[in-house]
């Protein structure tokens, strides 16, 4: 409930602008067809620059802020919604502008569109447009799934994009009655402004904490666990959530100082940290040969998956598929630390026994762990996952509340299931990450 009133929250601040405009309005803005085309064009003009700009607010990735969403991927999913209907109302602006022009010419409709160069006001959100469909269409998977990297940079056009778009914004300036104009969008811009600000400035000298590789395990051939010292802070984080890491060892293939998503394997109540990486990329593939001694910098944490992560309050069923199983490591590691009991199932799918990572590991902590039951499900001996099988492995487990981390595939199959036998959505829980 938290996380949709938050999700709500973002959406009705959006109105704001466009209510301050309706109360600027009269009949006169309606007394004609061209007339109701300028308005509707005037709303979605001020309704697209609002999510643009509450869009911009939500990226500053703020440590905590996150958690009143449910999380940071599920942040990101508001944050592209507000970019996606930014830049459909901002399409619909100059159209329906030019719409109403047409009333007194072509003439006047291709002025309004295309004026002289000399008119800052309007070449200036031309440009904002231009910008926005640029770094937009790759989120929109138009030209299939982005490279992370490349993903990050177009995105720094957004920041160039919202400004033009304030330019154009308080050049013409008479969308709301009286002072309204000029307060409510250096709110909104204050916002944007300072998202960036912590973004590029401040989370690099505040936000980005020190650590050294202390040791590299190869728990298989394309995974490493990483542990990491602190140096003169430490992260605070909770089991389940996850960092984004930054390698500085100048002998990887790939990926110095690249910041990528990682779940932390650690216990909270270890000295250190511990990041298990599969080779899915570049630089995952590349950080599997980091050196002990070189430097990292982790951001965080992140992340909401476990509802109770020091305790099991009510009986779970966790599904884990592959590396997916880092999270629930972290909370068995972390669950025995705290000697509490863990009335859980837990459906580690691989595909063979050579992909089973931490098995030995995590068969003691199952042994350890007082109510815990661990099943291995192999694809190659049984294939897909079926809801006979989670029911013959935990019977119960649609009264439970269910924790799915793996790939997609299996995350949609398991909710399925879980759909199937009945289970509430709001006792469904899923990781998952979506250009973090």
């Amino acid at each position: 409930m938290r996380a949709r009133t938050a999700r709500l929250t973002v959406w009705l601040l959006a109105l704001v602008p466009v209510l301050f405009v309706l109360m600027g309005f009269g009949l006169s803005d309606l007394a004609s067809p061209a007339a109701t085309l300028n308005t509707l064009g005037r709303l979605t003009g001020v309704a697209g620059l609002a999510l643009l700009l509450l869009a911009a607010a939500l990226s500053a990735r703020v440590p905590g802020f996150d958690q009143s969403f449910g999380g940071l991927t599920r942040l990101w999913h508001t944050h592209h919604l507000l970019g996606a209907w930014s830049l459909i109302l901002l399409l619909l602006h100059p159209v329906l502008l030019a719409l109403s022009a047409a009333a007194h010419g072509t003439d006047t409709a291709f002025r309004t569109l295309f004026p002289p160069l000399s008119d800052i006001a309007t070449w200036s959100g031309w440009l904002a447009l231009i910008l926005m469909m640029i770094f937009l269409a790759p989120s929109f998977h138009f030209f299939g799934r982005p490279d992370y990297e490349r993903w990050k940079l177009v995105h720094r056009l957004s920041g160039p994009a919202v400004i033009l778009a304030l330019v154009h914004t308080f050049y013409f300036s008479r969308t709301m009655p009286g002072w309204t104009d000029v307060a409510v969008w250096t709110l909104f811009a204050g916002l944007a402004v300072g998202a960036v600000a912590w973004r590029f400035v401040f989370s690099r000298r505040i936000g980005r904490l020190t650590y050294r590789v202390s040791d590299v395990e190869h728990p298989a051939n394309n995974i490493v666990e990483l542990t990491l010292e602190p140096g003169k802070r430490t992260l605070q984080y909770q089991a389940g959530n996850f960092v984004y890491l930054a390698p500085f060892d100048r002998e990887l293939a790939d990926g110095y100082a690249e910041e990528h998503p990682y779940t932390l394997s650690s216990s909270p109540r270890e000295p250190g940290l511990r990041i298990a990486i599969k080779d899915l990329g570049d630089a995952s593939r590349a950080i599997q040969d980091i050196r002990v001694g070189s430097k990292v910098t982790v951001e965080g944490p992140y992340g909401r998956f476990f509802k109770s992560p020091d305790r099991i309050e009510t009986p779970e069923l966790w599904v884990a598929g592959g590396i997916g199983i880092t999270p629930f490591l972290a909370r068995m590691r972390h669950l025995k630390a705290l000697e509490e009991p863990a009335d859980a199932y837990l459906v580690f799918c691989v595909q063979d026994e050579a992909r089973a990572i931490f098995l030995e590991e995590l068969t003691e902590l199952a042994d350890a762990l007082p109510d815990f039951h661990l099943h291995m499900h192999y694809f190659y001996q049984e294939g897909p996952v079926s809801l006979q099988y989670l029911e013959s492995a935990c019977p119960d487990f649609s009264e439970r509340e269910i924790y799915i981390c793996g790939p997609t595939p299996l995350n949609h199959l398991i909710q399925r299931h879980a759909r199937a036998a009945g289970v509430p959505l709001a006792r469904i829980h899923t990781e998952e990450f979506e250009l973090l």
